[in-house]
């Protein structure tokens, strides 16, 4: 786990930061197409008014030696499946293969386990990105199966490896 590794909530002056590290095409094709590419400032502008609006995703900031370096964040299920989340997150080119991402991801798995009382976290990841399933396996995340083709991404179809991480 990365030391100087922390969440926070999003901040208006973190908009232009975000599009910035969000304006890249290896990050666009790792997310899902609404994420967008061209990433712009008002794409990011128009994503943190979203958020300050949802009240079923949970979006933070993830921040090294004080700098915005991406973003994490929950999308809360209800019915039968609201004691689980959706986990997502990114982070910017410039911070790839130094352990944030892992501690972040760890950060976000206590803190959505104590503060909203969930049973269960999910993530889905898309075949090609190794990256990925190695930063939720060292979490603690275990790969539950494979969905074969579901996902049209880039003009292709992928499989998407469909992870999971229980409160013990």
């Amino acid at each position: 786990m990365h030391p100087r590794v922390l969440l926070r909530e999003l901040k208006q002056e973190d908009v232009p930061i975000i599009a910035e590290l969000a304006n890249n095409i290896k990050i666009f094709n790792n997310v899902r197409d609404a994420f967008g590419h061209p990433y712009t400032e008002e794409n990011a502008q128009r994503f943190f008014e979203h958020q300050a609006e949802s009240d079923t995703e949970v979006v933070f900031a993830i921040e090294t030696d004080g700098k915005l370096c991406g973003l994490c964040g929950l999308i809360l299920q209800d019915d039968v499946y609201g004691k689980s989340a959706e986990v997502g997150y990114w982070l910017g080119e410039p911070f790839w293969g130094k352990g944030i991402a892992t501690s972040a991801i760890g950060l976000l798995v206590s803190h959505a386990f104590k503060e909203f009382k969930l049973i269960r976290l999910y993530a889905g990841v898309f075949e090609y990105n190794s990256g990925s399933m190695r930063v939720l396996e060292k979490v603690g995340f275990v790969k539950e199966g494979i969905s074969r083709k579901a996902v049209f991404k880039n003009g292709k179809f992928w499989d998407e490896h469909r992870y999971a991480v229980l409160k013990i």
